[in-house]
């Protein structure tokens, strides 16, 4: 484990709007201004595995603290984790260090976040994809753990009506790092998505790597020779759109689909990649955003002012808290139809005309 004080920003924020010429009716938190003056806060964020320059939730979740600190003034300690092991100690570490607010990345620092937070009533923790207690009854495992919560199967539904529009094989894949339900969610919205398409153009487009109850896993979220045979074996299988999930993995999809040559295109999730990975341009179809750094900064800066608040946070597409990302090289690959039937559908989701289902519904 690594710990250390900064105010670096690594690599570029994310891009937080709809794209697609999509629009949201419900508008994202507002931003809180920061003192310029420097006071007296402290605040810290210990990543999960795979490190703060993931181009995925971990980095998304780092820039959100950076921003904070850089409008209050102060300087981030932060605490990057190789392991499961990592979690309890990390975490310890950024109470000896005099920590504020305290952000956990991941579903897999839950329960040490809730321990933590349990020891050290004094001290906010923004505790990023788990709802610490798992369920929302107000009966909270800790009184001091704000979640912040995504619904990107919505996003992921939209992404995969895009993609099984966009098929030429009539095959679509996608595969996890490991089953969370954090990992699932892109996974369940996108099947949906499909099967959706294939309801309303009475078509047959098939999901390789998911049904819903099983699929492929990489068993962690490196990439690695493991994650790059998941992918190759999915891609036997005659796909030509691939969503991997799990932060890094998809470095390996990347590297299953160019030596596959074939015309394959990517679909990212958390961050856009497009913009966070150079490498991807000539492959990213679109990717599933969440707006990571933007909940996590709001949570910072009122923890900061005094208005902390353990409620949870869920983001969806009527909050742009989840959304998708553009086209970019793909515009013009893109039929316009079927662009303007994904932009009626993110309409018709926010205004409950077409349900997604996930784990936090």
């Amino acid at each position: 484990m690594t710990i250390s004080t900064t105010k670096k920003l690594l690599g570029a924020t994310a891009a937080a709007g709809l794209v697609l010429g999509l629009s949201a009716c419900g508008q994202a938190p507002e931003e809180s201004n920061g003192d310029a003056a420097a006071v007296d806060f402290t605040p810290c964020i210990v990543s999960d595995a795979g490190g703060f320059d993931d181009r995925s939730f971990n980095q998304l979740s780092y820039e959100g603290v950076v921003k904070a600190a850089d409008e209050l003034g102060v300087e981030v300690t932060q605490a990057e984790s190789n392991g499961e092991t990592d979690f309890a100690p990390n975490l310890e570490s950024m109470v000896s260090e005099g920590c504020n607010a305290i952000v956990s990345v991941g579903f897999a620092l839950s329960a040490a976040t809730v321990e933590s937070a349990t020891a050290n009533s004094d001290i906010d923790y923004i505790l990023v994809d788990d709802a610490a207690d798992n369920d929302f009854d107000g009966n909270k495992d800790a009184e001091n753990v704000k979640p912040l919560l995504y619904d990107t199967a919505q996003a992921a539904f939209l992404a995969g009506y895009l993609s099984a529009g966009y098929s030429e094989s009539g095959k679509v894949g996608t595969f996890g790092g490991m089953e969370f339900p954090t990992v699932t969610i892109f996974m369940d919205g996108f099947l949906q998505g499909v099967n959706h398409y294939n309801e309303v153009k009475d078509a047959d487009v098939q999901v390789v790597g998911w049904d819903g109850t099983t699929g492929s896993f990489t068993g962690g979220f490196e990439a690695n020779q493991d994650a790059k045979t998941v992918a190759q074996n999915i891609l036997d299988q005659d796909v030509d759109v691939l969503l991997p999930v799990g932060g890094p993995i998809y470095q390996s999809a990347l590297q299953a689909i160019k030596e596959s040559n074939r015309d394959v295109a990517l679909v990212g999730v958390d961050a856009d990649l497009f913009n966070t990975d150079e490498s991807t341009q000539d492959f990213v179809l679109t990717s599933i955003l969440k707006s990571m750094d933007l909940s996590v900064y709001e949570a910072v800066m009122s923890s900061a002012n005094g208005e902390f608040d353990p409620e949870a946070y869920v983001g969806t597409l009527e909050n742009e808290g989840v959304a998708l990302a553009p086209l970019h090289n793909f515009e013009d690959k893109v039929d316009a139809e079927l662009v303007a039937e994904v932009e009626a559908l993110q309409q018709d989701i926010i205004d409950g005309n077409v349900t997604v289902t996930s784990y936090l519904n």
